[in-house]
C-alpha cells in the first residue's frame, strides 16, 4: 500500500491505563495485567518440559536417523573401557527430555525473581554450551561428520527448550502481574 493511503498511525506517548499502574506488559494490545494466580508454578514448568523435550526428543531421532541414512557412524569413545560404541537411538530419544526436566527444575529456582527470563535463558545457554563439550572434545580417533551430527543435536534441543523456559520464568517476574480483586 503507498504511503500516502495508509492510515494514520498514532505517535502519541505510551498512555498509563488501570489508575496509574505500569509493566512490561502495558506496550500489549490489551494492557491489563494478569492476575497472579496465572503466575507459572513448577507443576506448568515440568509440563512444558515434557511438551518441549518430547518435540527435541523426536526431532533428534529425525535427524539421527537422516545421518544413519547417510552412513554417519555415530561412533564415540566409551567412558568405560576406552572403547568405540555407537550412540543408540534410545539416548538421542531420551537425552533431550531429560534435560528439559532438569532444566525446568533448575528454572524453577528462579520463579518470582528479578531478571528471571535472562538469567535462565543465559544460564541454559551456558549449560549447552558446556555440553557441546562431550562431542567435540573426543579423542583424535572419532570421525568429524560423528561430531558435527551429534553438536547438530545438541543446538535443536537448545532451541526447542531454553527459550520456552526462559519466557515461562519471565512471566512470574515481579511487574509482571498484579493482585486482583475477586
Amino acid at each position: 500500500m503507498p504511503a500516502a493511503f495508509a492510515p494514520p498511525v498514532s505517535r502519541a506517548l505510551l498512555i498509563r491505563h488501570n489508575g496509574g499502574m505500569t509493566g512490561f506488559w502495558m506496550a500489549s494490545v490489551t494492557p491489563i495485567a494478569p492476575p497472579r494466580s496465572a503466575n507459572p508454578t513448577l507443576r506448568f514448568l515440568l509440563y512444558a518440559a515434557a511438551l518441549t523435550g518430547g518435540w527435541a526428543a523426536l526431532l533428534c531421532l529425525l535427524v539421527y536417523g537422516i545421518g544413519r541414512a547417510l552412513g554417519v557412524p555415530f561412533e564415540v569413545q566409551s567412558v568405560v573401557g576406552g572403547s568405540q560404541i555407537v550412540v543408540p537411538w534410545l539416548l538421542v530419544l531420551i537425552a533431550p527430555l531429560l534435560a528439559a526436566v532438569v532444566g525446568a527444575l533448575l528454572s524453577a529456582l528462579m520463579l518470582g525473581r528479578r531478571n528471571a527470563r535472562r538469567v535462565v535463558y543465559w544460564g541454559g545457554t551456558l549449560l549447552a554450551l558446556i555440553s557441546l563439550g562431550s562431542p567435540l572434545m573426543q579423542p583424535g580417533d572419532v570421525i568429524w561428520s560423528t561430531r558435527i551430527w551429534l553438536v547438530i543435536l545438541h543446538v535443536i534441543t537448545w532451541f526447542l527448550v531454553v527459550p520456552q523456559l526462559a519466557r515461562i520464568v519471565g512471566d512470574s517476574e515481579p511487574g509482571a502481574s498484579v493482585e486482583r480483586d475477586t
